[in-house]
């Protein structure tokens, strides 16, 4: 028996990086999985890749910050699989500005996908959630991706600091709504590190330019020599922690936070 055997997730952002690797690994562990993001070919091409590999995935258009997107998608997924057992709200974005650089526009932005779209897609998830949750012996979850940037300040980009540790405490915050509403909803944040994805990148260049300097190389030569484990992480690293968040061996685990980071935050 696989560790997600029978549950249904949705997954936000999963047309590449964390997202589509948690996705493929959901499939491997036994779940059928919606693929959900706003970049539709490469979405399609996710979803097509999970087909192949003998799961069952289905590809939806969702732009997280629109409320009739979540609604439009979530219809979709429990009409095609009959119910929904997992959400992880992946989606986000890093624009590696600091607060001088940054515009009203900028911070509107991060807030749209790091914040409101979490916030929507729990709300609109509850109901289908919040069923399937009664039928299962530890419930249903929800797994939020935070980062290490939502636990410790951000020299490079503060504002998406900022978005990430408020996707911690409304983590905490609903978990502990839903026990006292009495709802069999676990909800867990992850936290990774600097990991190998076009994000990743992003944070190079961000640390090059705080530099003086265009060198990339060099960004991430300065990364690693900050990071005791000694190499930088990879999309299967957080994949993994999340599937774990997902499934039921994370049973009495509620409001909690998963820290993949390298050791960055121990220091």
């Amino acid at each position: 028996m696989n560790r997600l055997d029978g549950k249904v997730a949705l997954i936000s952002g999963a047309a590449r990086g964390i997202g589509a690797e948690t996705a493929r690994l959901m499939v491997k562990a036994g779940a059928w999985v919606a693929v959900a993001d706003v970049l539709d070919e490469r979405g399609r091409e996710t979803a097509r890749a999970l087909e192949g590999a003998e799961g069952e995935a289905l590809y939806v258009h969702l732009d997280v910050t629109h409320e009739e997107d979540w609604t439009a998608a979530i219809a979709a997924v429990t009409g095609h699989f009959g119910g929904l057992d997992i959400l992880v709200n992946n989606a986000g974005v890093y624009l590696g500005l600091n607060i001088e650089e940054a515009s009203l526009a900028d911070w509107q932005r991060l807030c749209a996908v790091n914040l409101t779209g979490v916030f929507l897609g729990t709300k609109l998830a509850l109901p289908a959630l919040r069923e399937s949750g009664e039928r299962s012996p530890h419930g249903s979850a929800i797994v939020n991706l935070s980062s290490a940037a939502g636990l410790v300040g951000s020299p490079s980009d503060p504002l998406y600091s900022m978005t990430k540790g408020g996707v911690a405490l409304f983590t905490k915050s609903a978990a502990l709504e839903f026990a006292r509403k009495g709802y069999k909803i676990r909800v867990n944040s992850i936290h990774p590190g600097l990991i190998e994805t076009d994000m990743g990148a992003q944070v190079f260049a961000s640390r090059a330019r705080n530099l003086g300097t265009n060198d990339l190389d060099a960004a991430r030569h300065q990364s690693l020599e900050r990071l005791p484990i000694g190499r930088l992480g990879t999309v299967t690293d957080i994949a993994k922690g999340i599937v774990f968040l997902a499934s039921d061996d994370a049973g009495f685990m509620t409001g909690a936070g998963l820290v993949v980071d390298g050791g960055t935050t121990a220091q």
